[in-house]
């Protein structure tokens, strides 16, 4: 029996302490922190990435939304599409969202499209307005 609650307890122990884990601070040549440190790509860190981070694109398709959050940081969109569709949008530039993230922006932006099962499926850079 105390071989059980032993085996029960490390298990729960390994689970926590991966799952507590802080997210990385590279992905490839991308870096992560620098990335999630620009809100809205208010401070035009983001668009000096965007060459590193179209290097790693294909690394983050196919992650589940959580991972991609954990990654990238909190979107600074999160839209809901038809049929459980989610958007994640990543400012890349400075522009009228830096003020009001509610007003339509023309600055590049990148938009990573979930599948319904939360699956990364499709990533594309913009520039109109959402």
């Amino acid at each position: 029996m105390f071989k059980i609650v032993n085996r029960f307890a490390i298990g729960m122990f390994i689970g926590v302490a991966v799952s507590c884990s802080s997210p990385p601070d590279k992905l490839g040549s991308l870096d992560l922190k620098k990335w999630r440190s620009d809100r809205g790509g208010c401070n035009d860190v983001r668009s000096n990435l965007q060459k590193d981070f179209k290097a790693v694109q294909d690394e983050l398709k196919g992650k589940f939304a959580d991972d991609v959050g954990k990654l990238l940081g909190r979107p600074d969109i999160h839209q809901l599409g038809e049929r459980n569709v989610k958007y994640y949008v990543y400012f890349l530039e400075p522009g009228p969202q830096c003020e009001d993230i509610k007003a339509k922006s023309n600055a590049a932006k990148v938009v990573l499209k979930f599948n319904a099962v939360g699956l990364l499926s499709e990533i594309t850079f913009q520039e109109r307005p959402i």
